[in-house]
């Protein structure tokens, strides 16, 4: 059976972006004393089976269900783990977590509840490159799942006249291949062709890849969903390396 406490948790996690020596400390005894693990299912996978553990995985776009089952769970006396890939309260599951028990069950909110941060795809490529997100950035969802994509082309618009580095998650997917395209077109219309654009797919596994250009020579191809792409600054610099592989990018710490 599975082991139950009178003082059920639920503990939102970040598992970071791939590699187990990722994971922090915090979030590894979070899983070691855990009952279930809840989360898409590819995530749960990289939680290892043991005994006394429950793992619960669901499909994508189920974030709201999979929060109210947690919740129900922890309710129920249950040490819950919700798993998200990279850090939870980045486009993933805390926010979702906080939706459900806004709108659910009033015993809920008398949960000892925790976020624990996680290393973020967005900060561990930033890391592979050198420091592209070394001055202001902002990070955008390029996703049209939730919101409209008048509102993304908007926000590139205002992120490139403030001159932001850029940050995107869900650049390109299968069922809008499309929506990216665009994106590049307007980042070339308000950045022009020179600016520096980064992509970094599967960073920390065994799949990784880095590729630096401009955003004249980018094409959507360059991306899909398992790829973190960087857009620099006006003030983004590159130094070529004197080995083989990427040059390092860099955003200095002033504007000149």
């Amino acid at each position: 059976m599975n082991e139950k406490t009178h003082g059920g948790w639920l503990k939102v996690v970040g598992l970071g972006p791939g590699a187990e020596a990722l994971i922090t400390p915090e979030v590894s005894v979070a899983l070691a004393e855990a009952t279930d693990v809840v989360g898409y299912v590819p995530y749960v996978e990289r939680v290892a089976p043991r005994p006394g553990l429950v793992r619960h995985g669901s499909d994508n776009r189920e974030e709201i269900r999979r929060a109210e089952a947690a919740l129900q769970l922890a309710a129920e006396g249950h040490r819950v783990v919700v798993v998200s890939s990279g850090d939870p309260g980045v486009f993933a599951m805390a926010a979702a977590l906080f939706e459900a028990l806004e709108a659910g069950e009033a015993e809920w909110r008398a949960l000892d509840i925790q976020v624990l941060p996680g290393i973020s795809a967005m900060l561990a490529a930033s890391a592979r490159l050198g420091a592209p997100l070394g001055h202001d950035f902002c990070c955008i969802n390029l996703s049209d799942n939730l919101k409209p994509r008048a509102l993304i082309e908007r926000r590139l618009r205002l992120a490139a006249e403030a001159d932001f580095a850029m940050a995107f998650y869900n650049p390109r997917s299968r069922a809008r291949p499309e929506g990216f395209e665009r994106a590049l077109e307007v980042l070339r219309e308000a950045c022009g062709p020179e600016r520096l654009i980064m992509f970094a797919r599967a960073v920390a596994t065994p799949e990784e890849s880095l590729r630096v250009t401009t955003l004249g020579e980018a094409t959507a191809e360059m991306a899909d969903m398992r790829t973190l792409v960087l857009v620099g600054s006006s003030q983004t610099r590159r130094i070529p390396r004197s080995t083989v592989g990427v040059p390092w990018v860099y955003t200095p710490r002033s504007v000149s």
